[in-house]
């Protein structure tokens, strides 16, 4: 599968996928993550990729014509190969980005996370050039690369050796307080103690005591 992120900061997220999974999952191919710097497909000379406002306003407003550059040069390059393509615009209009969503995503074999900036992004973006608007929550955030990251997290973790372990889906496991050692702790000046059916080694119990605690 392939990610595809469009920015106008192709380097903002190089740390976070470098480390951990990502960067196993990198190696192991099982993921691509190709970062597209927005400049790049921009046809003015000094490579602008945004312009004031019509109807005036604060700010500059990223355009069309850069962003419907790089999409289409990205599709000419998997047209042919049978792949199943989706266009994601960042948005605070969007749809929230959830478990179904992300499930739902992790089927096609190309994504495009569109990553705006400033006052936002021309809206003829969001009316012909991408398949939906997602949001991660209701605040405010500068940009789409954190949205991008979120995403491509949340959509990574289906991909089969991901996480080394199916069972280490947490939506498949379930989601429940965890402890590891030393069984007593002191906090403060109380004592913190693992909850005694977890030591017990009875795994009916344990199950049982998950999944009323669970959430």
């Amino acid at each position: 599968m392939r990610f595809h992120i469009l920015t106008i900061f192709p380097h903002i997220l190089d740390s976070y996928f470098n480390e951990s999974l990502f960067r196993r999952a990198l190696q192991k191919k099982l993921l691509e993550i190709k970062v597209h710097n927005l400049r790049d497909f921009s046809e003015d000379r000094h490579k602008k990729v945004d312009a004031s406002p019509y109807g005036g306003g604060p700010g500059m407003v990223m355009q069309a014509e850069p962003i419907s550059n790089a999409v289409r040069a990205i599709k000419s390059k998997v047209k042919g190969q049978r792949s199943k393509v989706r266009i994601v615009l960042f948005s605070t209009r969007g749809k929230k980005l959830d478990e179904l969503m992300a499930q739902r995503l992790a089927k096609y074999d190309e994504l495009i996370l569109i990553c705006g900036r400033y006052e936002g992004v021309d809206e003829r973006v969001a009316e012909h050039i991408a398949d939906e608007e997602v949001s991660i929550g209701d605040y405010v955030l500068s940009g789409g690369e954190l949205p991008a990251a979120v995403l491509t997290e949340a959509v990574a973790r289906k991909l089969p050796g991901f996480l080394g372990k199916h069972e280490s889906l947490e939506e498949v496991k379930g989601s429940y307080p965890v402890y590891t050692r030393p069984e007593i702790l002191t906090m403060g000046r109380k004592k913190s103690i693992v909850p005694k059916v977890l030591t017990t080694g009875d795994h009916k119990k344990i199950a049982a005591w998950r999944q009323k605690k669970g959430r």
